[in-house]
C-alpha cells in the first residue's frame, strides 16, 4: 500500500533536506542556484526510489528467509514470522494467491527428497518487512512437521506467487466461503483485503462457514470475531463436528441446508470459495452443484463460480 506523498518520512527524509540545499545555496552562492535545484531533485528522486517497497518473491526460484519469531497457538499450531531482506520490502503476493515452501527431507529408505507444499500467509503486502504463516503440524506431515522443528534463526526456502485466484475489489457482489481447519488462511487474506478496501469503495459482502472438529480447533477465532464487529458486510458461521453442550452454532459436517441458510444464492455476481481437506472440498463441490451453482472443474479457474483453493 503506497503512502501519501505528504507522509512524514517524505517530509523529513526528502522535502526538508532538498529545501535546505536550495535555500542554503540561494543565500550563499545564488549564481549556483540552478545547479542546487538539479542536485536537490536528483537526491530527492534517489531517496524516494530507495524508500519504495520492493517485491522480493520470484516465481521460478527458491529464496531463503529467516525465521524471526514463533508464536505458539496450541499444541500443534503456530504462527511463524519470517523476515524479508529490508524493512521496506514486501513479498509481492497478490490477494488470493499463495507461496510454495520447499525442503529436502529424509525419506524412510535413507535418501533425501525435495518436498514442496503451498501455504497462504496470514499477513499481507500492507505489512512490509516480514510475512506470517499459520501452520498446523501433523505427525505424518512433511513440511508442517519440518516447520514445527524450526528454531529462530533458521531459514526456509520460498518461491511464488502461485495460484489461479487473484482478488480485485468488487469482482463480485457477494462471496460465499466455506473453510475447514487451516483452509481459513486464503479466506482470511481475501476478507481482510475487502475490509481494508471499504474506504476506497469496496462493497463486497462476505458470508463464511468455518468448519472444525472441536471449539479448540477454531483457528484465529478472535481475529474473525473482531472483523465481524468491525465490518457489517462480513459474517461468520461456525460449524463443529464435536460441539460442547452449550454450542449455538452449526453441528456436524457442512450441509446443503447450511449453505442455503447462511450463504448467498447462486447468481452471476456471486462466487463460492472453498478450502479445506480434499474429501470435504470434493463433497462440497457436489453439494453446491445440487443447489444450483455451476459445476466446479477439477482444477479451478478464476472465472469459475465455485472456486477451490
Amino acid at each position: 500500500m503506497s503512502d501519501s506523498l505528504l507522509a512524514k518520512k517524505y517530509v523529513d527524509g526528502i522535502y526538508i533536506p532538498a529545501g535546505l540545499i536550495v535555500l542554503g545555496t540561494a543565500i550563499l552562492k545564488r549564481e549556483f542556484l540552478h545547479y542546487a535545484v538539479l542536485v536537490a531533485i536528483a537526491l530527492g528522486a534517489f531517496k524516494f526510489i530507495r524508500t519504495q517497497p520492493k517485491k522480493v518473491l520470484k516465481p521460478d526460484a527458491f529464496q531463503e528467509f529467516e525465521l524471526k519469531e514463533k508464536t505458539i497457538i496450541s499444541h500443534n499450531v503456530a504462527i511463524y514470522r519470517f523476515g524479508l531482506p529490508n524493512p521496506t520490502d514486501i513479498l509481492g503476493l497478490p490477494i488470493g494467491q499463495h507461496i510454495s515452501i520447499g525442503a529436502h527431507l529424509p525419506q524412510p529408505d535413507g535418501t533425501s527428497k525435495e518436498i514442496v507444499r503451498s501455504y497462504t500467509p496470514v499477513s499481507g503486502d500492507h505489512q512490509p518487512g516480514y510475512f506470517d504463516l499459520l501452520i498446523k503440524s501433523y505427525p505424518t506431515g512433511n513440511i508442517s512437521k519440518h516447520m514445527a522443528g524450526l528454531a529462530v534463526g533458521q531459514t526456509i526456502r520460498v518461491k511464488g506467487p502461485k495460484g489461479a485466484f487473484v482478488y480485485t475489489p468488487n469482482m463480485v457482489r457477494h462471496f460465499g466461503m466455506i473453510a475447514g481447519g487451516t483452509g481459513i488462511t486464503p479466506m482470511l487474506q481475501v476478507i481482510r483485503a475487502i475490509v481494508r478496501g471499504r474506504k476506497a469503495g469496496d462493497t463486497t459482502q462476505v458470508d463464511l462457514i468455518f468448519a472444525n472438529v472441536t471449539k479448540e480447533d477454531i483457528l484465529l477465532k478472535e481475529d474473525l470475531d473482531a472483523l465481524t464487529k468491525e465490518d457489517k458486510g462480513f459474517r461468520v458461521h461456525y460449524v463443529l463436528d464435536k460441539p460442547p453442550a452449550d454450542w449455538q452454532g452449526g453441528v456436524g459436517y457442512v450441509t446443503g441446508d447450511m449453505i442455503t441458510k447462511w450463504l448467498p444464492k447462486p447468481a452471476e455476481d456471486v462466487k463460492l470459495l472453498l478450502c479445506g481437506p480434499p474429501p470435504m472440498v470434493s463433497g462440497l463441490k457436489k453439494t453446491a452443484e445440487a443447489l444450483g451453482f455451476k459445476k466446479a472443474r477439477p482444477v479451478s479457474k478464476l472465472e469459475d463460480q465455485v472456486f477451490a483453493f
